[in-house]
């Protein structure tokens, strides 16, 4: 779940048992991302998908961190199409083929948080929306290279907005790079400092060190980075109807370089 803009303080740091620990959340976030994945097909509910996330988090013996986070009412995030992030899962939102669905999900086992997000294409979908999402996964991939000990907080920024830049200018098309809401330090909570912007220049704000760990997790949207938030309270949506990708990993910062902790398998 991408964090607001705000300033930096303290930055937490983790021990290797204490990623150790992070790790065995984010192989729960990863196996409930791939159920939810299993499952997303036309005519599947994002309600139906949210029941699936939170029986995947609990059998494992986890909490969904998510639900009740500030009044959340589910356990994921279901954001389809225009949606860009925090889609609150329903029954009436029924997924149809070529619809593109960014999936957030967060856990806490033994008191430690994993957060990830991906974007699945249901059924057949355009070859501009598998591109937009191609684009954002690859400006993750990106901001992940550059989080190693010794780098800048906007080093990682700046790697995931050239990476958005390159892909737009290899697509043929703009590419709009949200800046409102960004990845976030993570740990003992879900969302901590610093909070990491998905935009701007290098070599500006706290120096990485080993044992921080954060969420990075770029949004993109086929048109406009203008952003209107529904009257939910949540749900923010493209201001041009354009559609969103959202892909996002916990990554710790290590000095064998960065080790994404949401994946399902070690890499």
């Amino acid at each position: 779940m991408p964090s607001v803009l705000r300033r930096h303080r303290g930055i937490e740091i983790k021990s290797p048992g204490e990623f150790e620990a992070m790790r065995a959340a984010g192989i729960v976030v990863a196996r409930t991302l791939a159920a939810v994945a299993e499952a997303a097909k036309p005519g599947v509910s994002t309600a139906d998908l949210d029941e699936i996330a939170e029986e995947t988090i609990r059998a494992a013996g986890a909490v969904p961190s998510f639900k009740g986070y500030h009044g959340f009412p589910a356990s994921i995030c279901s954001s389809v199409n225009e949606q860009i992030v925090h889609g609150i899962p329903s029954k009436t939102a029924v997924l149809a083929d070529g619809d593109l669905l960014s999936v957030d999900c967060g856990a806490i086992l033994d008191g430690w948080h994993g957060d990830s997000a991906v974007t699945l294409a249901i059924g057949a979908v355009s070859a501009a929306d598998q591109a937009l999402s191609a684009a954002t996964r690859a400006a993750m991939l990106a901001g992940i290279e550059a989080a190693v000990p010794g780098a800048r907080l906007t080093d990682i920024s700046h790697a995931v907005q050239t990476s958005a830049e390159t892909s737009s200018a290899a697509d043929g098309r703009e590419y709009g790079q949200i800046v409102e809401y960004g990845g976030h330090g993570i740990g003992t909570e879900m969302h901590m400092e610093p909070f990491l912007p998905n935009v701007g220049k290098p070599g500006r704000g706290p120096k990485l060190k080993s044992g921080m760990a954060l969420a990075i997790e770029p949004m993109l949207t086929g048109g406009s980075a203008e952003t209107v938030e529904l009257e939910d309270g949540w749900t923010v949506v493209t201001a041009d109807g354009s559609r969103a990708c959202h892909w996002e990993h916990t990554v710790a910062i290590t000095d064998a370089g960065p080790r994404v902790l949401t994946l399902l398998e070690d890499v």
